[in-house]
């Protein structure tokens, strides 16, 4: 996890408040604000993996919430780049530079947010993956692309406001004494057809010798329909796993959260 691998190098990087993070990484190939899509909420488990709680950083201790639901805080954001490009965040994803994530030091991961640029009222969604800043006063750590779409790439820092998105049907699997990951969630939606659709492309991506399942769970007065892939079984199940996860990005679709 990039959490303790790498928390040196992002005091290093994010050392300076104001500044613009440059000490030692660099800056990634420009993208349009256009072409920098905004995270999608959809119903993803909060996973064993980033949210141990408590935990300690640079001898202070941190908790992660018991829930995100109600969160709403204003402080200043900063943004990490092609230094942290294709490795794993702290619950297991791939960080992306140009895709709409963040990290933070206490929302369960994933959680997803609005995050506003309170200087020009530009905003987005972004899906909370990874754990951070640990600087300074700073609230929140998005991407290249984010900081690119909220209008602060180049000062490096901006003042904004972080709101929670409450999804319907997440499961928790912090509690969980499964230590094996042998199924992914593909996505949850509130249409039986959607989650049809993707289940039928991912059973032609992968094929017939892994299940692509669709079932129904009632979460207040709604259905929430969810597509998984798995269990994908033998003791190379974790390897099979990343394989198919790189299959999935490698073809335009969602990499999925990993599950018991």
């Amino acid at each position: 996890m990039r959490l303790f691998g790498t928390v040196i190098s992002l005091a290093i990087l994010f050392g300076c408040a104001g500044t613009k993070p440059r000490t030692v990484d660099y800056e990634p190939p420009p993208v349009s604000p256009e072409a920098v899509a905004e995270a999608v909420p959809s119903a993803d488990p909060v996973s064993r993996m980033g949210n141990k709680s408590p935990y300690s950083v640079f001898g202070k201790q941190y908790t992660v919430m018991p829930t995100a639901r109600g969160y709403s805080e204003e402080g200043i954001a900063s943004w990490y780049g092609m230094k942290f490009q294709g490795r794993l965040t702290s619950n297991g994803e791939v960080f992306d530079v140009y895709k709409a994530t963040a990290a933070h030091k206490s929302l369960p991961l994933p959680s997803f947010v609005r995050v506003t640029n309170l200087e020009n009222n530009d905003s987005m969604i972004v899906r909370v993956n990874d754990r951070g800043p640990f600087v300074d006063d700073r609230l929140i750590d998005v991407s290249y692309g984010v900081a690119v779409r909220l209008g602060f790439a180049e000062q490096g820092t901006a003042r904004v406001r972080v709101e929670h998105i409450d999804v319907s049907g997440v499961d928790d699997w912090r509690n969980s004494e499964v230590t094996t990951y042998r199924r992914l969630q593909l996505g949850a939606y509130e249409l039986r057809s959607s989650a049809e659709d993707l289940a039928e492309a991912v059973r032609e991506l992968v094929g017939q010798a892994i299940p692509v399942t669709v079932s129904g769970v009632s979460s207040g007065q709604q259905m929430i329909y969810r597509v998984r892939l798995g269990p994908v079984e033998g003791t190379d199940s974790l390897e099979q796993l990343d394989r198919i996860q790189a299959n999935l990005r490698d073809n335009g679709f969602p990499e999925g959260q990993r599950l018991p």
